[in-house]
């Protein structure tokens, strides 16, 4: 059974991303010709085969910025060789509010134990899949997974461009298909562009609200009602001109290495991207990794001051209770889904560019039932985005915070026959036309300052801030 047609074309100077896409044509005009004749001797079913043409090397954000077709989504694994940029949809598949993680197993299963077995859905889940979202996240349903039409996978020398056909259904699409490959246009490497500053921001919660909120979590905690609750806030930046969010994508990474990359952008002007350092998941065959995130300080400016915020991180009672949170609520969730499960027993730091954490890891083997969906339910929200307990903290999130987290600080990424992998989309924003609305929040434990909480979420955001020359702080009120 046909699953897969590759073509190696090597990219010699300019005229090759045109030939690259007449060779992508050729090869998937020929697999739609046969389609209705192997379906009439095939069993009934559907399947996805992916037609590849290797050229040379692109970088795929900058790809992704040229193209007209919509969705448009973009993934790079952290610390991963190569990216992936992806337009338009062979298979969508969307959630209606109150569907949770658990609609996927039905709902993906088919296409992705037929066919081609590195075929990818990318997509994402609501942070609350049960509260109804508003006009800022209306595009993107309680869930969204899609497998795109077109994939640029890119690594360091060479890119692959790729098109998903799902048969027979695309059997009927030929010229739809083929002229969509004729639309898919290749950037000029020497091409830039600017990213204007912002000249206006607000804050929700403000100050105030928000060591209103801070001081009634910590109530919570002496009631004995909470362990841990994750509070988070939405800075709203105004710019003069509408944002090139694919632009600010690619700054991002550039500046934040050793970090999940995610672009969303479901319709024109409304994109949803970040750059995470947490990963919720990843799953290869029967083995799932995870990993226990949570306190924060930034770099330090010398070696010495490196070093003294790493041993005060490491030695920090408050950051270490909260940490702890995390890490067993992660192997009380994960356990029973797995026939063995074994955690990190030292705490270590992650080191990034501007900030490190404290890390536990931890890795198991799945049982033979379990499925990704099953997974997704079973972690989100960890104590890191959440709190703990978690239905409690849940209610202490929706009665506090006066917005709709959307995407934020939901599970970010792609999932496969073979494996999976997600993110927690968090250092995260969300562009709306002129608008960039920043996401990040603090884990509140007893112990929590509101002044120094709002400070830790500044230097959070900070990641994009920067991008525009601006320091952490900038605005805030």
């Amino acid at each position: 059974m046909l699953s897969r047609e590759r073509t190696g074309f090597a990219r010699a100077g300019a005229p090759a991303e045109g030939s690259a896409r007449w060779v992508l044509a050729d090869r998937v005009g020929r697999v739609l010709s046969g389609a209705a004749v192997e379906a009439a001797a095939a069993p009934p079913g559907e399947r996805v085969v992916r037609v590849e043409v290797a050229i040379g090397p692109v970088r795929p954000l900058r790809w992704l910025r040229e193209q007209l077709q919509y969705p448009r989504l973009y993934w790079s694994g952290r610390g991963g060789a190569f990216g992936v940029a992806a337009v338009g949809a062979a298979d969508s598949q969307e959630g209606e509010t109150g569907e949770d993680a658990l609609a996927l197993r039905k709902r993906l299963a088919a296409l992705l134990t037929s066919g081609d077995p590195i075929a990818r859905y990318y997509g994402g889940l609501r942070f609350d899949p049960a509260r109804e979202p508003d006009a800022w996240w209306a595009a993107f349903g309680a869930y969204r997974f899609v497998l795109p039409r077109f994939e640029l996978i890119a690594g360091d020398a060479a890119a692959t461009l790729v098109c998903n056909l799902v048969l027979p259904r695309d059997g009927e699409r030929r010229g739809e298909i083929l002229e969509e490959i004729e639309h898919l246009t290749f950037p000029d490497d020497a091409s830039d562009g600017a990213l204007e500053a912002p000249v206006a921001r607000a804050d929700s919660p403000d100050f105030p609200e928000w060591k209103s909120n801070v001081e009634g979590a910590l109530s919570a905690f002496a009631d004995g009602r909470l362990g841990k609750v994750v509070l988070a806030r939405r800075a709203e930046l105004g710019f003069p001109a509408e944002v090139d969010a694919t632009l600010l994508a690619e700054r991002l990474e550039e500046a934040t290495p050793d970090c999940f990359h995610y672009y969303v952008e479901p319709e024109k002007g409304t994109a949803f991207l970040g750059a995470s350092p947490e990963r919720l998941f990843r799953r290869e065959g029967r083995i799932v990794e995870s990993e226990a995130v949570a306190g924060t300080r930034p770099r330090g400016v010398s070696e010495a001051d490196d070093a003294d915020l790493r041993d005060e991180l490491l030695g920090s009672a408050k950051d270490l209770s909260e940490h702890a949170y995390v890490r067993t609520s992660i192997e009380e969730t994960l356990g029973p889904l797995c026939d063995e499960l074994d955690v990190d027993e030292d705490i270590s730091e992650m080191k990034l560019a501007s900030r490190r954490h404290l890390v536990s890891r931890v890795r198991g083997t799945l049982r033979e039932d379990v499925t990704d969906a099953d997974v997704l339910r079973a972690l989100h929200p960890t104590p890191a985005v959440g709190g703990y307990p978690k239905r409690e903290a849940l209610e202490e999130v929706r009665d506090r915070e006066p917005f709709d987290r959307g995407w934020y600080a939901g599970p970010v990424g792609w999932i496969g026959a073979e494996g999976s992998e997600f993110a927690v989309g968090i250092r995260s924003g969300l562009v709306r036309g002129r608008t960039l609305a920043l996401y990040s929040g603090a884990g509140i434990v007893a112990g929590s300052v509101p002044e120094g909480e709002w400070a830790e979420i500044e230097q959070k955001i900070g990641d994009f801030t920067r991008i525009f020359g601006l320091e952490p702080g900038y605005g805030a009120r």
